[in-house]
């Protein structure tokens, strides 16, 4: 085994992958990844410190704005699937996402931009629900005037970000991005109202890649120059691409859960984008090991995802039996994984911890697809919420280990690492 590219190139491989399987919408995941035979806490993070560091920072931004827009899409299918009680837990969780949003900002940027931030963020979340009901409606006239709100309010988020950020990011820019993001979202709305689910799901995963790409933004506009400098590293971007590809994950695994429960178009257009972020995390994989090792990851990957939809099958069918050997099954496929991954990084991580998280994931998911399968939406939303922010600690234990592999086995010296893009040769 060994690792094929430095850093740089990994990260491009990574970024390269995300941006093209949903940019073309033809993805190659090989063997299929899912094949189906009380009181919600909304979990939020602990709220960001004074001192954190940049990498803190920037993976709260990064985290909080993905998760906004996979709230905020829940929202709309809420909404078009008139199922009030989710509608209501999903509001919830979008208040608390809000709530933490603005606590960061205040903590990085100042108290009196946090008051105009909640300002701004409130009046598009509720243009965003506005237009959500009309589309779920087929009401086209409250639907354009929620559209023209929308994208009036991105000309006002790219004045407050150029004044936030005093002047490094323009407002031009700013403004453009907010657009983007705004008619993804509105877009996805009207495709799930016409149940177009192969069109929804593709561009939940362009809006989620967006967005968590504008929490990148954010942070470095509210660091001091140096400190935004030192985010700007192959180490730091690999950290985040990773980070972002498991929440995807996970985010993904219960959108095929949730659709087991709506009928098979939907689940398979859901399906269709696990496997999506299956192949983008197997080919950042092979750039670390290599193709051969790589393809070991995405069958032990798509073993991890099966067992999971074989579980949720098991639920919907209220097979008990089934239920139990699923899980049985789960607990050899989390040890499994993490035997692979201690040997990706030639065993700088024992096996144990990483069994541990990774059974923590299947855990969340297990305990989601349970509370929905009942109706309990509050406990399924907070399972996933909570899932979902076990994975920047995932993707953190991963990409450490990665660093110290290559650091050892990296030549000294520039000369001898060609400029760094592909150093780092390690065979076994």
């Amino acid at each position: 085994m060994r690792v094929r590219v430095g850093l740089t190139g990994l990260v491009a491989v990574v970024l390269a992958g995300a941006v093209g399987c949903t940019a073309n919408g033809k993805d190659d995941a090989g063997p299929a990844a899912a094949t189906a035979t009380t009181v919600h806490q909304h979990t939020a993070p602990a709220a960001l410190a004074a001192d954190a560091t940049p990498r803190e920072v920037r993976a709260r931004f990064e985290q909080l704005l993905g998760q906004h827009a996979l709230l905020a899409m829940r929202l709309t299918r809420s909404e078009a699937a008139k199922a009030p009680d989710l509608e209501q837990v999903v509001q919830g969780s979008l208040a608390a996402n809000a709530g933490a949003l603005e606590q960061v900002v205040g903590v990085t940027y100042d108290p009196a931009q946090a008051g105009k931030f909640k300002q701004l963020w409130a009046g598009y979340t509720d243009e965003l629900a506005a237009y959500g009901k009309a589309a779920a409606a087929g009401d086209s006239e409250a639907a354009q005037e929620a559209r023209t709100a929308l994208l009036g309010g991105c000309k006002d988020w790219g004045a407050w970000l150029a004044d936030a950020s005093g002047g490094r990011v323009p407002a031009a820019k700013a403004t453009r991005s907010a657009q983007t993001r705004v008619e993804q979202l509105m877009d996805q709305a009207d495709a799930y109202a016409d149940r177009d689910y192969d069109r929804a799901y593709k561009l939940e995963r362009e809006t989620y890649q967006g967005t968590y790409g504008t929490g990148t933004t954010l942070a470095g506009a509210s660091l001091p120059a140096k400190e935004a400098a030192k985010l700007d590293t192959a180490p730091e971007n690999l950290r985040s691409a990773f980070a972002m590809l498991l929440g995807e994950h996970m985010e993904l695994i219960v959108d095929a859960q949730r659709a087991t429960f709506s009928g098979s178009p939907e689940f398979e257009a859901a399906a269709a984008q696990v496997n999506a972020n299956t192949a983008t995390l197997t080919k950042a994989l092979s750039g670390i090991v290599g193709p051969a090792k790589a393809k070991e990851f995405q069958s032990a990957w798509a073993n991890h995802v099966e067992g999971l939809m074989a579980y949720t099958a098991a639920v919907a069918g209220k097979d008990e039996a089934a239920r139990t050997v699923a899980k049985e099954n789960l607990d050899g496929f989390a040890e499994r994984l993490a035997l692979f991954f201690s040997d990706v990084v030639r065993n700088v991580l024992a096996t144990d911890p990483l069994t541990e998280a990774i059974t923590a994931h299947d855990e969340h998911l297990i305990n989601q697809v349970d509370a929905y399968a009942a109706k309990d939406y509050a406990r399924a939303q907070q399972f996933q919420d909570e899932g979902y922010q076990q994975m920047v600690g995932v993707a953190n234990v991963l990409v450490d280990a990665v660093e110290k592999v290559m650091a050892k086995r990296a030549p000294a010296g520039g000369s001898q690492t060609g400029g760094g893009g592909t150093a780092g040769h390690v065979h076994r």
